[in-house]
């Protein structure tokens, strides 16, 4: 009896992994002639509730990117001292609307090793996973309230999406004095005046210590201000290259004025805690920018002006001994612009020039001079950039030369 019973009960076995493999293949066909209306670069789903309650937008984009340095050496000129190939950037991206479409949210994950990198104590060791969760309210005519975690109103060039540069990163005005992003609430306003012109106001209150930290608060906070005057109308300026080929003049100018009241990092809410024997050097540190964008049929100009300044940059003991942390100040300017052929391809020359206060900080003065092209094949969504840059710099052993190439490509 128990002969014919498991020989059956095996059988029945078989039978139900076949049934489970047809049914997940029938799934896995009819999934695979699915057909979307979502076109390339705008989500790879894009879809609204039935009763209108909600969307989503779901998107995906990496960067792959080959970079190669070379040094200046004394006796034998530039020498190869490093190259890399890795993916820069890898990142999933959800928006849309939730109850009302008043109510807008935005998420966006990093996954490649350079996005998540930054784990410490003050993350409870965590990788930084998040870059946007935040909340978007037009509770009012023209204001909108944001909470939760996303840009600061800052530079130009660090608001514009990365995905969206004409080179292929961003200048070293950014990497030194950007104030990118943190924890808080922002209100933005909009203001039309006359016919042409458009007045944009925006005011932060954030944690002033950067995305992801979870162990609270260990200085004062941060306060932001922008003001940005568009004297020709709205425009796409917070997308690098003339790709919309306007027929006339745009034209954006923005001011922003950032304070960190008792920071403890080395550049306000970025760079490297300021540790002391019993604690934290505490200082108040303030950053100032001025940019441009103009935008006329095939041209693109795009200029930055940043400056900044702390009550007490240097960490000290308590016995007036320097801890070697300094707050990063003083200034840089960064100018480029780009022309657009009829290919899509582009030609960009950059010029960055940076100037510190206080001899032995951890960025020296330097001068930046960068040539690049690129293939715009799908716009933004799909596209080529090289670039070569030499960097010159007070001390000639500290002279380099760093070529880079990346593939950009989103979903």
């Amino acid at each position: 009896m128990f002969q014919i019973i498991k020989p059956i009960k095996k059988l029945m076995k078989i039978q139900y992994f076949f049934l489970i493999f047809f049914l997940l293949a029938a799934g896995f066909q009819g999934s695979a002639q699915d057909i979307t209306e979502s076109t390339f670069g705008n989500g790879i789903i894009n879809s609204v509730a039935k009763d209108s309650s909600f969307s989503i937008k779901f998107g995906a984009r990496f960067q792959a990117l080959y970079a190669a340095d070379w040094r200046d050496s004394e006796f034998e000129g530039f020498e190869s001292e490093s190259s890399n190939i890795l993916i820069r950037r890898a990142r999933l991206k959800f928006g849309g609307f939730a109850y009302s479409p008043k109510l807008e949210y935005k998420i966006e994950l990093g996954l490649s090793n350079r996005d998540i990198a930054g784990a410490s104590e003050f993350t409870e060791g965590a990788p930084m996973y998040i870059f946007d969760a935040v909340l978007k309210w037009n509770f009012y005519e023209n204001f909108v309230l944001w909470a939760g975690q996303a840009k600061l109103p800052g530079n130009r060039e660090r608001v514009v999406s990365s995905g969206d540069l004409q080179l292929v990163d961003r200048s070293l005005l950014n990497s030194r004095f950007n104030i990118d992003r943190d924890l808080g609430i922002q209100l933005h306003h909009k203001t039309f005046l006359g016919r042409n012109v458009i007045v944009k106001e925006i005011f932060a209150l954030s944690q002033g210590e950067g995305r992801n930290v979870v162990t609270g608060n260990l200085g004062g906070h941060q306060y932001t201000g922008r003001l940005e005057v568009l004297p020709f109308g709205e425009f796409k300026d917070y997308r690098e290259a003339a790709l919309e080929r306007y027929q006339t003049p745009k034209l954006s100018v923005g001011v922003t004025y950032d304070y960190n009241d008792d920071a403890v990092k080395t550049r306000s809410n970025m760079g490297e805690y300021m540790f002391t024997e019993n604690g934290f050097h505490q200082t108040d540190i303030s950053t100032f920018f001025a940019d441009f964008m103009f935008k006329y049929k095939a041209l693109s100009i795009l200029g930055e002006f940043a400056h900044r300044d702390a009550e007490n940059p240097i960490a000290r003991e308590e016995d007036g001994m320097p801890t070697g942390a300094i707050v990063n100040t003083g200034n840089s300017i960064n100018l480029q612009g780009g022309y657009l052929l009829d290919n899509n391809i582009e030609f960009v020359g950059r010029f960055t020039n940076v100037q510190e206060d206080i001899p032995g900080s951890r960025f020296p003065n330097q001068n930046q001079y960068t040539l690049g092209v690129s293939k715009y094949i799908s716009n933004h969504k799909l596209k080529v950039q090289t670039d070569i840059s030499f960097n010159d710099n007070p001390e000639p052993e500290m002279n380099h030369i760093m070529y880079r190439l990346q593939i950009d490509f989103h979903l």
